[in-house]
This record gives structure tokens, sequence and C-alpha cells, in this order.
């Protein structure tokens, strides 16, 4: 009997069948064929998949649609209307382990079974990788069911099916087409080929070559020389990324001429204004707190909130860091002097900056930090700790909004709490312009301010503050900005300290 009316026999058995009903709303829904396939992992508990689901399946039903170039994309429910400008180009930047690259291999066999003429090209990592997403899409439409506990590609569509002699790895094809389906990696040749759908999946490896200009600039040359030469007129594009950097490729095309013409779904492990995980049963809260506190903030922002954090325009370009104090040959800590710098949160939504540094030949080591958003009641006693454990000789704390009454509890606690008199706390009227001070006081920072070499991991908030700092525009916080001018400010000024050695 011949192969059609083997699928045509197998077809009448399906709507005999009592799953049939699902296996038509598996053909007509990406998200109900995701569930079908895989419903342990594909739930409803799981919104954001299903989200990544349908707004994968409204691009290639031609559903992302606006009226005008200046109007955002929307996803239409029902007929796009005539006239309207369609989306062809979806980003997705999504933080790792949320399923995002298992979903677009099945989103591959879905498409195939909805017109087995699709020609799909992938770009992924390196050749492993690849290789194996390939892998997930061809077996998934090769599979033979062997238990009617579980379905499979075939009980949806049950006529499509790879041709024989044509299924190697990484470039095959499907009964009754020339080619199918190509797997490939960044850099690699792709010839004699083109597709209607094109998906690049995370291509950078890790931080290392995400801040490496050269490798940037290489893949943004082989996207526009040789993945765009390979896409059909009206293809569908779709790029997987967990961000890294501004620099990558997502952020050069969100930087370019091209930028409104794509459709970008961005999500965030973790909300930061609700508390809400993006999928708790994927990254528990517990979990995610874990890696910020072993993680860079830099590398946080960047994967898990897709806030890449090497934005244009910071103001702070480069910072020194250290990894050993100054001493003299016999191990001795050489200084000047121990100084402390403190910006007190003087409004709800501030944050309070204490700084202590050493102080040698015109320079500052930054030896610890406090950056805290709670209240003075708790940053007060954990100030005059900081200073005591430090030994730190003055400390300059702002008496704007609060600060004077601050400084005379930091006082208190030092000699009742800690019975020292060796700090000696100068309360001050700052009248400068803050923005003004820290624009100007900034190269200072950059070539006199030395931070640990750890400072990222030791300070986060700290660190991601003083990353994000904008020259021009408007900033959310500026009292890491503030503090660290501070002790760009104090470096050098005269003092009558006695040291008590």
């Amino acid at each position: 009997m011949s192969s059609f009316f083997t699928d045509f026999k197998q077809h009448i058995e399906n709507i005999n069948n009592p799953s049939f009903d699902k296996y038509r709303l598996a053909e007509n829904s990406f998200w109900e064929y995701c569930k079908l396939i895989n419903p342990k992992f594909f739930k409803e508990s799981r919104p954001h998949l299903k989200e990544i689901a349908n707004t994968l399946q409204a691009l290639y039903d031609r559903k992302i649609a606006k009226e005008k170039e200046e109007d955002s994309w929307e996803i239409c429910e029902g007929k796009v209307p005539k006239g309207y400008i369609i989306c062809t180009r979806l980003m997705m930047n999504i933080p790792p382990r949320h399923g995002k690259t298992y979903t677009l291999s099945l989103f591959n066999q879905w498409c195939f079974g909805k017109n087995n003429e699709n020609k799909v090209i992938t770009v992924t990592y390196n050749e492993t990788l690849s290789s194996r997403f390939s892998a997930i899409v061809r077996d998934g439409i090769d599979a033979t069911k062997l238990d009617k506990r579980w379905e499979i590609f075939s009980d949806v569509f049950p006529t499509v099916k790879i041709k024989q002699g044509d299924g190697a790895k990484q470039l095959w094809s499907l009964e009754g087409s020339f080619f199918s389906y190509l797997g490939t990696s960044f850099g690699a040749t792709i010839t004699g080929i083109g597709c209607n759908i094109g998906i690049i999946d995370d291509p950078i490896k890790n931080a290392e070559e995400a801040y490496n200009e050269n490798v940037l600039e290489k893949q943004w040359l082989w996207y526009t020389d040789t993945f765009l030469s390979r896409l059909e007129e009206d293809a569908i594009q779709i790029l997987n990324f967990t961000r890294w950097s501004t620099k990558d490729l997502c952020g050069k095309l969100l930087d370019s001429e091209e930028a409104s013409e794509w459709y970008e779904l961005k999500m965030k492990a973790y909300d930061e204004e609700t508390g809400d995980m993006l999928c708790p049963e994927l990254l528990s809260f517990k979990t995610y707190s874990k890696r910020k506190k072993l993680t860079s903030a830099e590398i946080m922002e960047a994967n898990y909130q897709q806030e890449p954090v090497d934005v244009q325009g910071k103001l702070y370009t480069t910072i020194k860091t250290y990894t050993e104090l100054p001493r003299d040959d016999a191990g001795r800590l050489m200084y000047e002097r121990i100084i402390n710098y403190t910006d007190v949160a003087d409004e709800g939504a501030d944050f309070l900056c204490s700084i202590n540094a050493i102080e040698l030949d015109g320079e500052a080591y930054v030896i610890n930090i406090l950056y805290s958003e709670k209240p003075m009641e708790i940053t007060e006693p954990q100030t005059a700790k900081m200073l005591y454990d430090d030994n730190v000789n003055i400390a300059y704390i702002e008496s704007n909004n609060g600060g004077r009454g601050f400084a005379r509890n930091v006082e208190n606690n030092l000699r009742y709490t800690h019975g020292s008199r060796k700090t000696i706390i100068e309360p001050f009227y700052q009248s400068a312009n803050k923005k003004s001070r820290i624009l100007s006081n900034s190269t200072t920072v950059m070539n006199r301010v030395y931070l640990p070499h750890n400072w990222t991991i030791r300070f986060p908030e700290f660190y991601k503050a003083i990353t994000t700092y904008k020259a021009k525009g408007k900033n959310k916080h500026d009292d890491a900005a503030d503090a660290i001018t501070g002790i760009a400010e104090k470096i050098g000024e005269s003092s009558e300290i006695e040291f008590l050695m």
C-alpha cells in the first residue's frame, strides 16, 4: 500500500479516535501542541511559557501588526485589519533555564506540521548545540509511537515525515521537499539554500565573549553579510537571546534604524515592583537570591533581568581596582589617613551610602561600603560599626535634610557602644549642586579612586548604581555617585589629625 493511502487511513482512524479533538486543537494552537507533547513541562501554572508560545504563533500567523509606522506592535486577536503593517521580526529576551530554546525547537516541529514546504535555518553558538537543536526537531517529527499514554508529532500531523535517506543531523528534508532544515553556527558558510524562517538562538557563550568587541563585531558582520542573504522575501526572523551586553546582536539592532521593525518579548526573572518571580517552579526567589550573592551584579542584571549594565552614555567608563592594599617592605599597611564620606538618605526612596577609604599619595583605596535603603535607626549603628572596625580617622557626613541628626547619633553610638573616640565626625552642609559635583569629579574618580577587585560581588547594589549612572538624562538614584565623588573631593585635603597607631 502506498504511503499516501497509509497516511490517509491513519487520518481516518484519527477522526474516529476520541482524542481527535485534542489533536485538532494542537494542530491549530501551538500552545496546545506544547502541552500535548510535554504536559509535565508546559503547564498552565507557567504562564510565561504560554506567552512565549502564543507570541511565536502570532508571528507565524502574521498577527503581530500596527496601523502606522510610529505605533507600537500589538498582537491581534482576530483578523488583522486591512492596511495594517505586519511584523516578521521577533526578539525574545528571556532569562536562562526558562524553556525558551526548548519551546523554540517544538515551534520548528509545529511549523513543519502546518506546512511541509517551510524552510528553516537555525543558528546557535557552535556545531554541538546546533546538532542538538536539530536532533530535537528532526527526532520529534520522526518519532514512532511506542506507548499510547504519550502523544507524539505524528498524532497531530500524520502526513508529515522525514525523507528517507535525507535525515542527517544538521541538514535534512521532509518528504516532498528538496530542503527543509539546516542547523548551523555563527561564522559557518551557508551557500545554495534559503529559508522563510530564520532563527538565531543564544550565540554568546559567556561574559568574556559578551564584552569582547571583536567577537561581537564578527557576529554582527556574519548576521548582516551572511545570515540576512539567506532569508527569502517576507521571511520570519526570530532572535532568541539571554542578554549580555548592549553591543550584542540584539543591542545593535535595537540601536539601529531598524529597531522599530522588531517586536520585543522581554521577560525578567524577578519583578522588582511586585516581588514576584517569572516562574517560581523553574527559578525560586530563594535560588535567585543565592545566585545574586555569588554572581556579579553586571551579569545578574543582564542575564536575569535583561538589562545590560554597559549602557551607552554611562558616566564612569572605567573603574580602577586593586588586589592588595599598599604595604611597605615589612608588610605594614601604608596610608596617610583613613577617611569616610557619607551621603545620608534624605528621602524615602533614597539610599544611604557610606564609604571608607585609605588615602595615600593623592589616591584612595576603598575598603568598605554601606549602601542601604533601610531606615536610619538601622543604618546609624551599621555606619558606626563600619567606622570602628576600619579604624577611620575622620568621617565627613553630609548634614543636609537630617544628616546632622544622623551624624550625632553615629558619634554617640561610637562613644557609648564601641567606647571609641578615635573617629572625628565632621558633619557639613553640602551647598554645591550634586549633579555638577558628580560630573566635574568623574575623571578624578576614574583615575584616583580604587575599589577592591571583587567589588562587584561584595557590593552588588553599589556596583549596579555606579555602572548604570548616566552622564546625561535622569538617574533613578545618585547616592552612590555622590558618595564616591565625596571621597574623590577629600583626597589630599590637609588634616590636623593625630593618628592613634
